[in-house]
């Protein structure tokens, strides 16, 4: 019997054409990701660059392939061009001297100047000599449009003779491997010769349309339960793959030519699935670099990072903290002990500290509208009142009757002891005090001391007691910042590698800096980015960082507690066959809407 396997997420397809002989100009990039070596761009013979007609889909273009109407529509504005009568524009004019090159034919696909999609006005995020990039489209067109309405009548045609087949379906291949809970099937296709072929989306799998090639009817079972049928149909052969969800690529190979579907399945609910970089929130942006570097990178002009924290004691998935943020992505930030899930450095939530400084390695914070901050803060809170001021030289719930120490209220956690008095700062003023064991309320800040040894302290409700955060540190404007996070070691820092263990006391010869994967929070080309390592030092992932062109980055986390989350996926951004189950954390970053996320 068959084992029915459970599947999730929609189909996303990577159509991918033949790369064909002629020259290559640029590789193209759709919302920061680089497409396949088929999309690239190809200089007409005339002169001028190019994009195939079937590719222009995923620039949002809605689009009639056909050499004797093509029809070019974005938005309000359209282009449409046959034989004779050249370029027409709809929806606006066509600018003087304008020379559009004509649709020419390569090999099996057509293709249209650059210049038709800017007069379009297609956005295009990128023109440089080695990349063309283009932002990622609201909705991808899937139905042709039709034919043109303002061509004249054509005669009746001639019914045409048969055209001789191109390649026969030689072989089909189909390989299957499971990696945790993820199963990754490969179909092969294997021609005699190369051919075009288009991708149709159907509920519950695809159809790989093959015209002009010759094949035998056949129906297989796969050993993951989906099924495989090719139906000689017409002039081609239809290649049908029933897959009841996952994620299919289709893309060729040459020598022999082969069109190949790769499908991703996530196989147990329960495990949260691998991030889709084709599924991502508008405004993120997905990019991958050699040696296993992964950056996921935020318009801050939609969002903004900021620190969320688990209970007290407590630890929570990525996910978890994400979803309670409302947020769209977040990554595991701070290190921490695992025993009481209590953080070992600084933590600073909207303007409060929630976790005292080591006051000796790198920390990244926040300002309230999200610009990141990156440097050496040796924050503590000073008090003041009438009796003048005093530094806070503790931070945490913890009774400690030789200090003087602070803790943000969680409404559940006991501070003080016999002999100790509690104030609840509010407002600027006392409005509490307490001796004992108290439990200050959610999000009021608490100072707790022996009256023995600080005895210019109020106890009196309504005296005014200030408190303020001295950030001790002139590397960056600490002075704003709302949300902090100290992890280290500083990696990248205007563009250069910095790292120096030394300076920030890790032992090189420890766990902590062994190669194993690694996250970091950083600034690429101006947008806030979380960085992943699939496996490397961090002398490995400085380097990596610097070479994509990062401008800040701090590392976070290393080990089975680096990791991300992205609305729908959760893993180590290594890809699908690099699925992590991370470790619960105490405190991460997370990514929310900037509309929610500006505090009042």
């Amino acid at each position: 019997m068959t084992r029915r396997r459970r599947k999730r997420g929609a189909a996303v397809l990577a159509l991918l054409g033949l790369a064909g002989t002629w020259a290559a100009a640029r590789p193209v990039a759709v919302g920061g990701a680089v497409q396949a070596a088929a999309v690239e761009t190809r200089t007409l013979p005339g002169g001028g660059e190019a994009l195939a007609v079937w590719t222009l889909p995923r620039l949002g273009v809605a689009v009639r392939n056909d050499p004797q109407d093509v029809r070019l529509r974005y938005g309000e504005r359209e282009l449409r061009h046959a034989p004779g009568t050249g370029w027409r524009a709809v929806g606006f004019t066509l600018p003087g001297g304008t020379g559009l090159a004509a649709p020419q034919a390569m090999g099996p696909s057509l293709y249209v100047p650059l210049a038709a999609l800017r007069l379009l006005g297609v956005p295009v995020t990128a023109d440089t000599p080695s990349l063309l990039g283009f932002a990622a489209p609201a909705t991808v067109p899937e139905e042709t449009l039709p034919p043109s309405p303002d061509l004249p009548a054509a005669d009746p045609a001639p019914v045409p003779l048969a055209l001789p087949p191109l390649a026969n379906l030689d072989t089909v291949r189909v390989g299957r491997s499971v990696y945790r809970t993820v199963e990754v099937q490969r179909v092969v296709l294997e021609l005699s010769a190369a051919a075009p072929h288009s991708v149709v989306r159907e509920s519950g799998g695809l159809s790989v349309v093959l015209p002009r090639v010759t094949g035998s009817a056949s129906q297989t079972a796969l050993r993951s339960g989906d099924l495989l049928r090719v139906d000689p149909a017409g002039d081609g052969v239809q290649v049908h793959l029933q897959t009841g969800g996952g994620t299919s690529e289709i893309f060729t190979l040459e020598d022999p030519y082969r069109v190949v579907i790769d499908t991703t399945t996530h196989l147990d609910a329960r495990v949260p699935p691998p991030i889709n970089p084709e599924a991502l929130p508008e405004g993120v942006t997905y990019r991958t670099r050699g040696g296993g570097l992964h950056l996921l990178s935020f318009d801050p002009a939609r969002f903004q990072p900021r620190v969320v924290t688990a209970p007290v004691g407590a630890a929570r998935d990525v996910a978890a903290l994400v979803k309670a943020a409302g947020g769209v992505a977040g990554v595991n930030g701070g290190y921490f002990d695992p025993a009481s899930s209590l953080p070992v450095d600084l933590v600073a939530v909207g303007g409060l500290l929630t976790a005292g400084s080591l006051e000796k390695r790198a920390a990244v914070g926040f300002t309230p509208q999200g610009t990141p901050l990156f440097g050496y803060p040796r924050p503590r809170y000073v008090v003041g009142g009438d009796f003048g001021s005093l530094t806070v030289n503790g931070v945490g719930a913890k009774a400690r009757p030789t200090l003087l120490t602070a803790f943000v209220g969680d409404g559940a956690t006991r501070v003080g002891a016999e002999g100790l008095t509690t104030l609840w700062a509010e407002g600027g003023r006392v409005s509490r005090a307490a001796s004992g064991p108290v439990v200050p309320p959610r999000g009021v800040l608490a100072l707790t001391f022996d009256p023995a040894r600080f005895p210019a302290l109020p106890r009196t409700p309504g005296t005014r007691l200030t408190v303020s955060v001295n950030w001790q540190a002139t590397d960056a404007p600490w002075e704003r910042a709302q949300d902090a996070l100290a992890a280290g070691p500083l990696l990248v820092q205007g563009g250069r590698v910095v790292l120096d263990p030394k300076r920030e006391a890790f032992d090189t010869g420890a766990s902590i800096w062994r190669a194993t994967r690694q996250v970091a929070f950083g600034v690429l080309e101006g947008q806030p980015t979380v960085a992943y390592l699939e496996h490397g030092t961090p002398e490995t992932f400085a380097a990596a960082l610097a070479g994509a062109g990062v401008r800040d980055a701090v590392r976070l986390d290393s080990g089975s507690s680096a990791t991300a989350f992205v609305t729908g996926g959760y893993a180590g951004l290594g890809g699908y066959l690099n699925t992590v189950w991370s470790r619960p954390v105490p405190n991460a970053i997370v990514f929310v809407p900037k509309v929610t996320g500006a505090r009042k």
